[in-house]
């Protein structure tokens, strides 16, 4: 049986959920404060028709919230006008410049406004982790920072497998490149299998932790494979993703599409070019404050020194760790360079 570990990090400014499963982190999940509630995953609103769309046969919500409206698929036969009022319910939050998809529950009545907010992070945890007890402290924030560093990696190299994987996101597609390194003295044969095997297992692991969806191209091992022996090695690696199958080429070749759900890990954490965003930087100065006061309960105060711009952003989430924890602007220190002192 799996031994499942769950981890709640109740930063100031943002809260991390993480699910872990035989060691290995599966999930990734962030809420900030300061994210419109009607965005969220499960989220229900009432929304006014601002545009339908016949080509797309789609209509743009306004939800009355800041941010871009939501979509709202029209299916066969239905229909909207402009200023028309619907009941509606987020089915994938927003992403790059797309407003969160919505579900159509029925007519509504008045002024756009949130119904009911979706599942916050404990309630995700409780879905995923079932009967498990959220570690919390610093344990919670080691593992948020190191599932982050993994949801932002590329790849990973598995060496009891043999196994070089990378999994990178691009514009069209997520591209998925098993490698095997022969061992000398093992089956060749056997080896390969077990490379597909557990290379999908694992790209599956890292695509849920990183929020993605879409096409998904899984370059596998071999070209001579069983096409009914790689389809349920990809059914059980997928096992809950509402995958849909794509026959294998005779490339070797797997073909796959997952449902877009959530915001993808690092559309949260980086602005477009990449960068960690103002907003991220400024909680992870709350983030490493809170840690160093978790972690030494002795000492009287702590001070994080942080550019300007930073210290600003950070200034309001600081006051919630109470009277130990400082702030000082220092123009001097570069953005993303900040430094805890005691005292």
């Amino acid at each position: 049986m799996s031994e499942v570990e769950a981890f709640l990090d109740d930063t100031p400014g943002e809260v991390r959920g993480v699910v872990a499963r035989d060691g290995r982190f599966e999930r990734l999940i962030i809420q900030r404060e300061d994210d419109p509630p009607q965005h969220r995953l499960g989220a229900r609103s009432v929304g006014r028709v601002i545009e339908a769309d016949a080509a797309f046969r789609a209509a743009f919500i306004d939800l009355g919230c800041e941010g871009p409206s939501g979509f709202l698929p029209l299916g066969k036969g239905e229909s909207l006008k402009a200023g028309e009022i619907v009941e509606v319910e987020v089915t994938a939050e927003r992403r790059e410049a797309k407003g969160p998809a919505l579900k159509r529950l029925g007519a509504g009545e008045g002024r756009p406004r949130l119904i009911a907010t979706g599942p916050d992070v404990l309630e995700r945890l409780r879905h995923f982790a079932p009967g498990v007890e959220p570690i919390r402290g610093v344990a919670a924030i080691q593992a948020s920072r190191d599932a982050e560093e993994e949801a932002l990696g590329s790849g990973d190299v598995f060496a009891e497998w043999a196994l070089d994987l990378a999994v990178q996101r691009t514009r069209a597609l997520i591209a998925v490149d098993i490698d095997y390194a022969h061992l000398p003295g093992r089956d060749a044969r056997k080896g390969r299998t077990q490379a597909n095997r557990q290379g999908l297992i694992q790209a599956a692991r890292m695509i849920r932790l990183s929020g993605w969806g879409g096409l998904v191209a899984v370059d596998l091992v071999g070209t001579t494979l069983d096409p009914a022996q790689v389809t349920e090695m990809a059914k059980t690696a997928f096992a809950g993703d509402d995958a849909t199958l794509g026959p294998l080429s005779r490339f070797g070749l797997l073909q796959l599409a997952l449902p877009w759900r959530t915001r993808p890990v690092e559309e949260i954490l980086n602005e477009p070019g990449g960068r960690r965003s103002l907003a991220t930087r400024a909680i992870d100065v709350v983030r490493r404050l809170r840690h160093d006061m978790l972690c030494d309960t002795a000492t009287p105060r702590f001070t994080a020194r942080c550019s300007p711009d930073e210290a600003a952003a950070a200034a309001p989430l600081i006051a919630w760790l109470g009277p130990r924890a400082a702030l000082k602007a220092d123009p001097v220190v570069a953005a993303g360079r900040f430094v805890v002192e005691e005292g």
